[in-house]
């Protein structure tokens, strides 16, 4: 018979570790919310010069709350285009089949805000007390059970395929001239935000991931993003820069 020996016992039990961690951070599926740069439910309004690489959706409020981009309808009438946007805007009173569209990526949206709310047994508890400035965040599932910030640099750090959730109970709020960067090879599509209050990019900060708002978000003039600002009410833009690709591409760091 085989013998189970003490340092047999110790590799079982750190590959279980290892099993249990990446189930704690496995990734959050968007669905068809994945395929937008910007979706929200009440609106997106923006002024200034703003370019937005990515699709822009809203629903169930019409096409009218899409304020600022000098929509033109295309002749099948499913969907607008806007010299602003490098891709197409969709709203939920666009001919068929555009309403079924958008009613399906909201509910993916909720979906995944659920998902993302719902994970339990927490990495990190209340890091920093939600002061993140200067901070580097490894893989995992992090939880604030009060608003977080930050006022400088924020970094991740990570392989390509290790996965970030930041469950936060209040707002965010990224300070003007703020910057995430990421390294190792951490890809914005895995960093996952799920935020209960609202959230604000302040002037010239620039951001990482993928924002799952159950209230609105506020991109003050000349901040950017690289990921998704997915909002269960309004997004307002003023000459921000926001960019994405499908969730199952490489996002490129700004």
């Amino acid at each position: 018979m085989a013998l189970f020996t003490n340092s047999t016992f110790k590799k079982a039990v750190a590959f279980v570790g290892i099993l249990a961690s990446v189930e704690a951070v496995k990734s959050v599926d968007l669905g068809t919310a994945g395929q937008f740069a910007i979706l929200s439910k009440t609106g997106v309004t923006t002024t200034g010069v703003t370019s937005v690489t990515g699709d822009i959706g809203t629903s169930p409020i019409a096409g009218t709350a899409l304020a600022g981009f000098g929509l033109t309808m295309h002749s099948s009438g499913t969907y607008t285009t806007s010299a602003l946007v490098a891709g197409k805007v969709w709203a939920a009173d666009y001919a068929v089949p555009t309403p079924a569209k958008m009613n399906t990526a909201i509910l993916d949206m909720q979906t995944a805000f659920t998902d993302a709310a719902g994970r339990s047994t927490p990495d990190y508890l209340n890091l920093g007390g939600g002061s993140l400035t200067g901070l580097t965040l490894n893989p995992g599932l992090y939880r604030w059970g009060t608003s977080v910030g930050f006022t400088k640099s924020l970094t991740f750090h990570g392989s390509s395929t290790d996965v970030w959730i930041l469950q936060i109970a209040g707002s965010l709020n990224a300070a003007s001239g703020a910057q995430i960067y990421l390294s190792g090879g951490a890809k914005a599509k895995n960093i996952f935000w799920q935020i209960s209050g609202a959230t604000t990019f302040g002037t010239t900060s620039h951001v990482e991931g993928v924002f799952l708002c159950k209230t609105g978000i506020v991109f003050m003039t000349g901040s950017s993003m690289n990921g998704a600002a997915l909002s269960q009410t309004a997004v307002t833009l003023d000459s921000a820069t926001i960019a994405v690709k499908s969730n199952v591409a490489t996002v490129v760091v700004v």
